[in-house]
């Protein structure tokens, strides 16, 4: 019988001075903590590197960060802080707005260069917004007067570094408002080293929403509504995956957006490649894909910490997390990384 859960059983106290605020010095330099059944294994990030073996197959998402944020002033003066979560097209938008006062429908806000956007309708929580001046690329001005839109809880706004070191290296795709955090460790070079070992590289897309960041806020997790994200997976990687298995070979994720983008297109009987997911994976989940998972230290409450422990075991993750606490692992986007494997049930 499968235990029940509720969101306090995914809290945990943290140190302030663990939340992770920089990058490290380099991509691989930060540490990995590996984990298995009977041992804590305390490495660097470029240790990862004899955890891979031949006929493995590790899975990347290659969706690249959008400079997102955005600050403007209402046509009365009034300062305004957007948060771009989806590009509908160069004229539509759904963002988070950030103001003193109530925001109303048909509010003209006034950005950089002259922009000038509509409130056309209220969302959960989000807005939809019309730009009503120029005909502009919506990418090429995010680019130019945007900033990438870094977590919360970094207390801090993004700088030149960010614009490199918040983005994988294999980025490809833009779509996301907040990187795949567990990618940002990895070198050109050390996916260079998995293919000299005959292992095998993928990539998926799952363009990360905001909602990443968001706490379960009903004690009841199955009360918890997920929220959706874009993704695609080509039928080049649904023929590795398939290819690894049949060879004895173990899929890894490169982070949970990889696995739910995989695991998404297993309940899809590995025929629908694109579309959106709100997957949603807690303890009593039966994974089907992913063997190993590369990811990094998540937020209390968050349905990410519940998706590990569904991966890894409830009671594992609680060891690992107290460990790494213990041994002040740096945590959240710009942290340290764990690698999982998949706990089996008898």
């Amino acid at each position: 019988m499968t235990k029940t859960y509720n969101t306090s059983d995914f809290n945990y106290d943290l140190p302030e001075e663990l939340i992770a605020h920089q990058p490290a010095l380099s991509r691989d330099n930060s540490r990995l903590l590996v984990a298995s059944d009977s041992k804590l294994l305390d490495l660097q990030f470029s240790n990862l590197i004899d955890f891979i073996n031949e006929n493995d197959l590790v899975v990347f998402n290659n969706s690249k960060v959008i400079k997102a944020r955005l600050f403007g002033n209402k046509q009365t003066g009034g300062k305004i802080e957007i948060l771009i979560e989806r590009i509908i097209s160069d004229e539509l938008f759904i963002c988070h707005i950030r103001s003193n006062k109530t925001i109303p429908i048909g509010l003209i806000i006034c950005l950089p260069d002259n922009l000038q956007i509509k409130i056309i309708e209220k969302l959960s929580g989000l807005f939809k917004v019309e730009i009503i001046s120029n005909a502009i690329s919506i990418y090429d001005y995010l680019e130019t007067y945007g900033s990438i839109p870094l977590p919360h809880y970094m207390n801090r706004h993004a700088t030149d570094i960010d614009s490199a070191r918040y983005q994988t290296v294999y980025a490809k795709d833009l779509g996301s408002v907040a990187a795949p955090t567990a990618g940002l460790h990895f070198t050109e070079d050390l996916i260079q080293q998995i293919q000299q070992k005959k292992a095998k590289v993928a990539y998926v897309t799952l363009h990360v929403g905001s909602g990443t960041f968001k706490p379960v806020n009903v004690e009841n997790i199955s009360d918890h509504k997920m929220h959706s994200e874009v993704y695609n997976v080509s039928q080049e990687t649904i023929d590795l995956i398939h290819e690894t298995k049949k060879n004895g070979g173990k899929v890894v994720a490169v982070g949970t957006t990889s696995l739910r983008a995989l695991e998404t297109i297993a309940q899809q009987k590995f025929k629908t490649t694109t579309g959106e997911t709100d997957i949603f994976i807690t303890p009593g989940y039966k994974f089907q894909v992913v063997d190993k998972l590369i990811t990094n230290f998540h937020l209390p409450k968050s349905t990410l910490l519940m998706l590990v422990s569904a991966f890894a075991g409830f009671e594992q993750i609680k060891r690992i997390y107290q460990h790494a606490i213990a041994h002040k692992y740096h945590f959240f986007s710009y942290g340290d990384a764990i690698l999982l494997t998949l706990k089996i049930e008898t």
